[in-house]
């Protein structure tokens, strides 16, 4: 695995919008939490295949295409790919709903705090595992 300096810019990034995630919670933005979790998760993926070699598509949900390459994987991610997995579909899932809504369905009401929450520990536990891994392989 090597990690240029576009795969650490996404790192950054997704650093950044991880900060975000607090700020959007304590103000009670539970659905642009939610939104931004993806977006967060989706740096972090991509910046793992731009790191093992693999062209980086351009979707939102790369789990399959990570779990396909598992070989290609350092050890952190490869042990959690299929929660990692997991946790982009799921949340590519809601990626459109949390920042647009529909008819039936308006994002500020529909979600709360137990969904920022959730989607801020899974946003967090790829971002440390990627972390992990892109860090150990600079050493």
């Amino acid at each position: 695995m090597k990690a240029d300096q576009l795969t650490l810019a996404y790192l950054k990034k997704a650093e950044v919008r991880m900060e975000a995630l607090h700020f959007f919670r304590d103000r009670g933005a539970y659905s642009d939490v939610v939104r931004d979790a993806q977006s967060v998760v989706e740096l972090l993926l991509k910046a793992v295949l731009r790191a093992i070699g693999v062209e980086v598509p351009k979707i939102h949900d790369v789990g399959r295409i990570l779990e396909a390459n598992r070989d290609l994987l350092p050890a952190p991610i490869a042990v959690s790919i299929l929660q990692i997995k997991k946790i982009s579909k799921r949340l590519r899932k809601e990626r459109e709903l949390s920042f647009y809504g529909a008819e039936d369905f308006i994002p500020t009401e529909e979600y709360d705090l137990d969904d920022a929450e959730q989607a801020i520990q899974d946003a967090g536990f790829v971002l440390e595992t990627v972390r992990a891994a892109l860090l150990e392989s600079q050493c």
